[in-house]
């Protein structure tokens, strides 16, 4: 295991989604270590970037959520410090952010992404709410973790709400609700992995959902008949591929209740909590939680 070097595990970091970070980098230095790894936790809100080079680390294992951590920012860092790092380059990294250029990607290359609507100060919210119909999601483009999503249903509220979210960072979208279920499908190193049906029992998959409650259910494997399940795990590789997502990612759908398939965002940096997903879909396919930390330092590159 010499090949890696000291490996420092990037966690913590200045977004929204810290805390979340920081216990993902947790269970990873755990894991690392078992497997004979020289990893260490390095949190850039307490040590400047630049140190990496002065504590001898080799290599960069990514698990910063959020802004600065996989919107490209903390890659081009790294790309010019010379550290190889896990997960996707600066323009994927980029691009898997901003749930809104994402999307206009998808539908370039003819992937099915719910019908959306970028909101403005100057939008007609009234006509927008016409044709996406009620309840719909409004949500910040560039937030994760489920952070500002909001679920609009009475009529005539969509201003308000938009008039609520504007001081997040980037776009705002309002999109179609599609009802038949949540889905996600991991990516790793090009090939679709076990998918997972998310059942919340919250009114959707928020950011309490996630993180803070034990009653999420999530079926793995999922309840998709084998034709749907290998076009989910086809549809999420494509999608990786259209934006350039490397290493791991994870594509989370929705089925419409006539069991269509669309591709609701990519999550190029996914979590590796006890809660995250991508860990549960590995687990299916024999891989454990420490081989799978390995399998994707592997990944690391620069450039």
């Amino acid at each position: 295991m010499q090949a890696f070097g000291k490996v420092a595990v990037l966690m913590g970091g200045f977004s929204s989604e810290r805390e979340v970070s920081l216990d993902s980098g947790a269970a990873i230095v755990a894991a690392l270590k078992s497997k004979g790894i020289d990893a260490h936790p390095f949190d850039p809100k307490e040590t400047p970037l630049e140190q990496l080079k002065a504590q001898g680390f080799q290599t960069a294992f990514n698990i910063l959520h959020g802004t600065y951590g996989e919107d490209g920012t903390i890659q081009g860092a790294l790309e010019l410090l010379g550290i190889p790092y896990t997960g996707s380059g600066v323009m994927a990294s980029a691009v898997g952010m901003d749930k809104y250029r994402c999307k206009l990607i998808w539908q370039a290359v003819g992937l099915p992404v719910p019908e959306f609507a970028v909101l403005r100060e100057y939008s007609d919210f009234d006509e927008v709410e016409r044709r996406l119909g009620l309840p719909m999601f409004v949500k910040p483009a560039a937030e994760g973790s489920s952070v500002g999503v909001v679920k609009v249903k009475e009529a005539g509220r969509l201003k308000a709400v938009y008039e609520e979210l504007k001081h997040f960072h980037g776009e705002i979208i309002a999109e179609r609700f599609i009802g038949g279920g949540e889905y996600s499908c991991p990516v790793i190193n090009g090939e679709g992995y076990p998918s997972i049906r998310i059942i919340p029992t919250t009114e959707f998959y928020d950011y309490e959902a996630k993180y803070n409650r034990n009653d999420t259910v999530y079926q793995c494997p999922s309840d998709l008949n084998e034709a749907d399940e290998q076009q989910m795990r086809l549809l999420a590789v494509q999608g990786a591929e259209a934006v350039g997502a490397a290493g791991v990612s994870r594509v989370d759908f929705l089925k419409d209740t006539d069991g269509k398939l669309y591709l609701l965002e990519i999550n190029t940096l996914p979590g590796m909590t006890s809660h995250s997903l991508v860990p549960k879909s590995a687990a299916e396919t024999g891989l454990s939680f420490a081989d799978l930390c390995v399998e994707i330092l592997k990944t690391a590159h620069v450039g």
